[in-house]
This record gives C-alpha cells, structure tokens and sequence, in this order.
C-alpha cells in the first residue's frame, strides 16, 4: 500500500478532503522524522515505537579493493511494533489464507 492509497482511503472513510488529509500524514511524518533526528523515540500505543537505534564501531571488508574500512557508530531510524500490533497480525485470516497457499 503506498501513501497515495494510505490518504485515499482515510479520505474514503472519514470523509475529510484529500488534500486535507495529505497535509496530515505528511505532518506526521515530518513530526516523526524531526523528532528521531532529534534522538527522541515516538511512541504510539497498540501500533509500535519508532526508535533510534545506536549502531557500533565495526571493521567491514572492501571486497573490490581487499582493504578494511572503519565505520563509525552511527545511529539509525527503526520500527518496533506493539506485542498487540503484532498478534493481530499473525492471527488475521488473510495472512493464514497466504501460509496455506505456500
């Protein structure tokens, strides 16, 4: 589902205009981008936590060139749903109907 179909169908439901709806989601997601830049972790209870996570100093290999490179720590935006979040999902009927197919 792309973003496009995300405000379609919020519009659809909830009868607010698209572009209105539009405005909202990128609002949010300016808010979500702002604060993990800002090293805080939002919070939303029953869908999960967008978190920032500390990745260490590691020695990786250049395969082309043979050679070690050093990278740095560095921090990196993450998605941690919610247990509830979760179950919901592993218990819905649409995603048993896939496991059988395979």
């Amino acid at each position: 589902m792309t973003k496009a179909e995300i405000i379609a169908e919020i519009a659809a439901k909830t009868g607010i205009e698209k572009v209105d709806v539009q405005e909202t989601v990128e609002s949010f997601f300016k808010v979500i981008k702002g604060s993990l830049q800002e090293g805080e972790n939002v919070y939303v209870r029953g869908f999960g936590s967008f978190i920032v996570k500390k990745r260490a100093k590691k020695t990786a290999r250049n395969i082309s060139k043979n050679t070690a490179i050093i990278i740095p720590e560095h921090f990196v935006p993450s998605f941690k749903p919610a247990k509830t979040f979760v179950e919901k999902v592993k218990n819905s009927s649409k995603n048993k109907a896939l496991v059988e197919v395979k």
